[in-house]
């Protein structure tokens, strides 16, 4: 068993700021306003951007509500459809604050007017293409869902959530490591990411990457730098202001209990 002191933490005050006197940049509240007011290719880009990457927590939220797979899939198709064909993120505001929690009000909203509404036409009528298939949506929950939990259907959106933007970063992280030609570095080493849990002690991952120990324990430090980095980055995009990064961070990490 390995006897590695225990690593450093990845606590959010430990995040990089922005630098003295650089904009704040929010990524995916630039997208919502471009796809707000821009037209042709750069809104379609912009909202199915965001469609590819949050289109799970929709469901999972949906599918929560006592829905049947089928009819859940048809809301959410039906909801993504909506913001790409009618510019579903017109009245988006980023005064509104995380853009986690505009989107689940607008799946509450959606929700409602679908049951004042239940007489409309037929869902697919005007069929939109999605940037994503359901195919794997069901036989997902159902691996998540198992044991049966009886968490509401709002933690079960944050937690999908949380886990849609922790794939967003380790898929970027993965990218850059594959992009310098070290896939198998990070292949290795990710079991070090969140300091527990490693199956094998520094010294033994050494022997099998033909580092020394030493290199094991920097290569590990500079993983767990990026990975910070590329955290801030991601959760800085669904927020308002530099100030609510670091409550938004220990909320996502706090609900894998980290």
């Amino acid at each position: 068993m390995p006897t590695d002191p225990e690593p450093e933490s990845i606590e959010p005050d430990s995040m990089p700021p922005t630098q003295a006197g650089e904009p704040f940049h929010t990524t995916h509240w630039s997208l919502v306003l471009s796809a707000k007011n821009a037209a042709g290719d750069a809104s379609t880009r912009a909202l199915e951007e965001l469609c590819q990457s949050y289109w799970y927590p929709v469901y999972s939220f949906i599918r929560r509500q006592a829905k049947k797979s089928d009819e859940a899939k048809d809301l959410t198709q039906e909801f993504f459809s909506r913001f790409l064909a009618r510019g579903g993120f017109e009245k988006a505001d980023r005064e509104r604050g995380r853009f986690r929690h505009f989107l689940l009000v607008s799946v509450k909203n959606f929700l409602t007017e679908e049951h004042r509404n239940a007489t409309r036409q037929k869902r697919g009528g005007d069929a939109t293409h999605l940037p994503f298939t359901l195919d794997d949506a069901e036989s997902r929950y159902a691996l998540e869902m198992e044991p049966v939990d009886d968490s509401s259907p709002d933690r079960i959106f944050d937690q999908r959530w949380a886990a849609a933007v922790l794939e967003r970063v380790m898929k970027r992280l993965s990218d850059d490591y594959a992009a310098t030609g070290r896939a198998e570095v990070y292949k290795q080493l990710q079991q070090f990411l969140w300091g527990r849990n490693a199956e094998l002690s520094y010294a033994e991952m050494g022997h099998r990457l033909g580092m020394n120990e030493g290199a094991v324990k920097v290569a590990v430090h500079r993983m767990r730098q990026r990975f910070r980095d590329q955290l801030y980055a991601e959760v800085a995009a669904t927020v308002d202001s530099k100030s609510e990064v670091d409550g938004e961070i220990r909320h996502l990490l706090g609900l894998f209990g980290l």
